[in-house]
């Protein structure tokens, strides 16, 4: 039986990487059976046909399942982003959801998935600063350095993170030194829709029916 992480890109219709490197192998579940589950032949045939709020909804769904939210955390950030007095909902939700610590050890290449990030951060092998945080929704700023703890860089976790950070391509508002194990946060993640493969813009709408 396919785990749930698979079962959430065949609902998608759409690949969304949420097992990291395996979703790029032959092993890829979705490859084998990209239709959604449990759906019988007629209504995947009629998938296509979706209304106004069934986009709405499944981008909602693809971008809160991207970044590992629970619907109460994601509505928030929607929410915190809407009562923003200066530019777009979209851009401070986006900024919202790049900011939090799991997205940046993933972004730095440093875990393979948003979900193995989380752990590492619940697991206390991630510094901001001096500090040992352990909460993967905190929200980084600008001029924090983020880096793996000095004790965890022996880890089987980390045995090949140089490696990987110095191969991985990483976000221009984050300055990563990969012999370091550390980045810096230089500025303000940057929304571009051209970039993304989400619809930000439909996802907001969603929540203010």
């Amino acid at each position: 039986m396919s785990d749930q992480k698979c079962k959430t890109c065949r609902r998608a219709g759409e690949k969304l990487f949420l097992k990291g490197e395996k979703c790029f192998t032959p092993k890829c579940i979705f490859e084998k059976r990209p239709s959604p589950p449990g759906k019988a032949l007629s209504e995947r045939k009629h998938r296509s046909n979706l209304t106004e709020y069934g986009i709405q909804l499944k981008e909602k769904q693809k971008l809160r399942n991207v970044y590992g939210l629970s619907e109460k955390q994601f509505r928030r950030y929607v929410k915190e982003a809407g009562n923003e007095t200066s530019g777009s909902p979209v851009e401070h939700l986006f900024e919202r959801l790049e900011r939090r610590l799991d997205n940046v050890v993933y972004r730095l290449g440093l875990a393979q998935s948003r979900t193995q990030a989380r752990q590492m951060v619940s697991h206390g092998h991630i510094m901001v600063g001096k500090r040992k945080l352990t909460i993967p929704s905190y929200q980084v700023k600008k001029g924090e350095i983020v880096s793996v703890r000095e004790g965890s860089r022996t880890s089987p976790l980390f045995t090949a993170a140089k490696e990987k950070m110095g191969k991985h391509p990483i976000p221009n508002w984050i300055a990563a030194d990969a012999l370091k194990l550390s980045a810096e946060v230089k500025g303000s993640p940057k929304y571009d829709k051209n970039e993304l493969g989400f619809n930000f813009q439909s996802v907001i709408e969603f929540y203010s029916r």
